[in-house]
């Protein structure tokens, strides 16, 4: 049990690495066959903790999950269908189309890899947000796919905000300092709140996680029915040992306040090593409302 949990979370309190970043926004550009047959081999995970925890947990088949799994691959975007992250259907032209605030709204445009530059500056914005505050503007993400698995939540990576030097100061946690004020690192004219975080950065965060991390079980015809979950900062190990709770994200871009600007906050993605590429990295079993499904437990008792 404990050599399972060990592979499980050994790579998700390591420092975020420029060198690995670099390469992993140059593998964004990777032709279009590399990513389609990952996901049309459809290869099951192979067993972990959480895998195990869920044997004893089925999840609850639905008629929806049922009628996904008999479409036909390719649906989703990014890609599924256009060959780089960022992608798009192609669909026909519409008077209606939405226009996207950029100061509001963290997003990847239809073109082949268009997400890669946001995603850049995401993670930067993510590294110069938590130098100032650390763990306490930190909120983890998961993503749920319930037409693939309803009980499976799949850890995407942090979202970090912008946060008063009041907040920074009452958290033993945050890396605020007597001597350093904050607010003239404000963009905005108000705080970010830790949906609002998520909420900015939401198409980002999906694409990233249905084209680069599992597109088996979130790309195509599963797709159009992801959520996204949050966690505290830095709780993969609490989370891992059933001592979270995770917490859906409800709320859309228009639910942005109007002195919300996106340079407030930033996103760390996960970054598959090694045999997680293949096996696919941290996830956890929960119930449809969150709650762990099995009693907490500490590593090595």
């Amino acid at each position: 049990l404990h050599a399972t949990i060990t592979t499980m979370t050994k790579g998700h309190r390591r420092t975020t690495a420029n060198r690995i970043r670099t390469a992993v926004f140059a593998g964004l550009l990777l032709s279009q066959s590399v990513v389609v047959a990952a996901f049309q081999s459809q290869a099951p995970p192979l067993p972990s903790l959480c895998q195990n925890i869920h044997h004893h947990h089925p999840s609850f088949t639905s008629q929806t999950r049922l009628d996904a799994k008999k479409k036909t691959a390719g649906g989703g975007g990014g890609f599924g269908s256009s060959g780089g992250f960022g992608g798009a259907n192609k669909k026909k032209s519409s008077s209606k189309a939405v226009v996207l605030d950029p100061s509001k709204v963290r997003s990847v445009s239809g073109y082949t890899g268009s997400g890669t530059k946001v995603l850049a500056t995401a993670a930067n914005n993510f590294d110069r947000i938590r130098k100032l505050f650390g763990k306490t503007a930190t909120t983890d993400v998961y993503v749920r796919s319930p037409l693939n698995d309803e009980t499976v939540f799949w850890f995407v990576g942090k979202v970090v905000r912008m946060i008063t030097d009041e907040e920074a100061k009452a958290d033993v946690n945050s890396n605020w300092r007597p001597d350093a004020t904050t607010e003239n690192e404000l963009v905005g004219t108000v705080y970010p709140t830790e949906v609002e975080a998520i909420v900015s950065q939401k198409r980002l965060i999906l694409e990233y996680a249905k084209n680069q991390l599992r597109p088996q079980n979130m790309a195509g015809p599963y797709s159009s029915a992801l959520e996204l979950w949050s966690a505290p900062g830095d709780s993969e190990m609490d989370t891992v040992q059933n001592k979270i709770k995770l917490v859906k994200v409800d709320g859309s871009t228009k639910d942005l306040r109007d002195g919300f600007h996106v340079k407030d906050v930033g996103y760390n993605p996960e970054i598959y090593i090694g045999d997680e590429k293949e096996k696919g990295g941290l996830r956890v079993v929960r119930d449809l409302e969150g709650m762990p499904v099995k009693p907490e437990f500490d590593i090595g008792s």
